[in-house]
């Protein structure tokens, strides 16, 4: 009887890899975290076939499979163990087809959202979503995450940027789901089912993609800062029930902003405060940015406004080396709840006070713009510390008092399953499990991630 990996060598050929780099990769994303042993084999997938031949196989001999991108996750979802094929989409990364007439790109799920997107712009064209790791993260795992990033606040998350998808089903069907049209309610929304699935309900294997148009006019930057993070966040705040749409708004504590002045090595940064940068654009952009410095400068912040481009993609720099500086500092758990905008400045008070409790540091930056935040957790060692869990605790607790949530945008994963059933409660939890089921009767996708 021939073994899992044999069938897929016979199938795939050299597109199959048992080298022992290649698989201690896969046991690790940038979550920090790793599995205890190596998968069976990694799959280089280059077409839909080659997707489909993986799962017919691993259906047949009951073989989990883990679908992988760049590896960016941030909450182990795309970690594979022993006895598991990893199935990698990232060669599968092209652009298929621009229809500028109707502001739509059809894409492969391996191709770069930074990539994807200077293509796009030679056309004068963008894609919306912008997590921080664009110049890292595939679309297809923005997709499987429903990233969301520095501008969703004014041009939504992945989710809000998708019309279609073609999904390898667990048995190797391919489901051609939603339309290119702008609007569509045939039947229910399987579509927006995959957005965020993480990988439990199918593989994507190419993605019908909301463009836009370039955005005319200035771009105006604001760099404001304040004496304390809770100060920050009510600026934050108040801007948002000013009425002022900001399309950027990313909020710093102290800790993280010097972490990531001192990985840059940027002059001019100030330290020990907190940071706050506001970007509008569009033909009201300095008029909602003179707006919201105002309303900085009324609750007790200082800043300074700049019309110059380089200086404002200098400013978003800071923001998104977040990570990296991190991963300077130990081994980082890195956090994704959400609260209603207005609750802001009390769930920083809420970290602050669990800083206190627990004798910890938390390096936490925001997108301040839809009440995102991304608290940091760093220790010593590969191994989570009891009160590192204790205080996570605690803060999710915090989040879902507040009206929010236990992940804006990196997902459940392996990270954050246990607390699952806190948000959802029993009755829907049973039936999300009841939904995994129907996509995937032996459980093969993903296992152990979720749920």
């Amino acid at each position: 009887m021939t073994t899992v990996v044999e069938q897929l060598v016979d199938a795939l050929g050299d597109a199959v890899s048992t080298d022992a780099a290649t698989l201690s990769i896969a046991q690790a994303d940038k979550s920090g975290h790793r599995s205890a042993s190596a998968p069976l084999a990694v799959v280089t997938a280059r077409t839909v076939a080659d997707v489909q031949a993986v799962m017919r196989i691993a259906s047949s001999t009951g073989t989990g499979v883990v679908t992988r991108g760049a590896g960016t996750g941030l909450a182990g979802g795309a970690i594979a163990s022993a006895g598991e094929i990893v199935l990698s989409t990232a060669a599968m990364d092209r652009v298929l087809e621009i229809k500028e007439a109707d502001q739509l790109a059809v894409v492969e799920p391996g191709i770069l959202n930074g990539r994807l997107n200077e293509i796009l712009a030679a056309q004068g064209f963008w894609f919306a979503p912008d997590p921080a790791s664009r110049a890292i993260s595939t679309v297809g795992g923005n997709i499987a995450t429903n990233a969301g990033g520095l501008l969703c606040a004014k041009y939504g998350v992945t989710r809000d940027a998708v019309l279609g998808l073609k999904v390898v089903l667990a048995d190797g069907r391919l489901l051609d789901l939603g339309h290119r049209s702008v609007k569509g309610v045939t039947g229910f929304d399987l579509t927006a089912l995959m957005v965020g699935s993480e990988g439990l309900l199918g593989v994507i294997v190419e993605a019908t993609v909301r463009i836009r148009r370039a955005v005319p006019g200035t771009i105006a930057t604001i760099a404001s800062y304040f004496p304390s993070v809770t100060d920050a966040a009510a600026a934050a705040a108040a801007i948002t029930a000013a009425g002022i749409q900001p399309s950027v708004m990313e909020l710093m504590d102290s800790a993280s902003l010097e972490a990531a002045a001192t990985l840059l090595d940027l002059p001019g940064i100030t330290t020990g405060e907190a940071h706050l940068v506001v970007q509008t654009d569009g033909p009201a952009a300095q008029q909602e940015a003179d707006a919201a410095l105002a309303v900085i400068l009324s609750v007790g912040g200082r800043g300074a406004l700049s019309t110059d481009p380089v200086e404002g993609e200098r400013l978003l720099a800071v923001r998104r080396s977040m990570h990296p500086a991190m991963e300077r500092l130990g081994t980082t758990l890195i956090e994704d709840v959400s609260v209603p905008r207005s609750a802001l400045p009390a769930m920083f008070a809420e970290i602050v006070r669990i800083e206190q409790r627990y004798g910890i540091r938390i390096p936490t930056v925001a997108h301040a713009g839809d009440g995102n935040l991304h608290p940091n957790f760093i220790f010593a060692g590969p191994e989570v510390p009891e009160q590192i869990w204790l205080a996570a605790d605690e803060l999710f607790g915090a989040a879902l008092r507040l009206g929010g949530t236990l992940t804006g945008e990196h997902g459940i994963g392996i990270l954050k399953k246990r607390w699952l059933g806190l948000e959802l409660g029993d009755d829907q939890l049973e039936l999300q499990r009841q939904i995994k089921q129907v996509f995937d009767p032996q459980g093969i996708l993903n296992p152990g991630k979720v749920f």
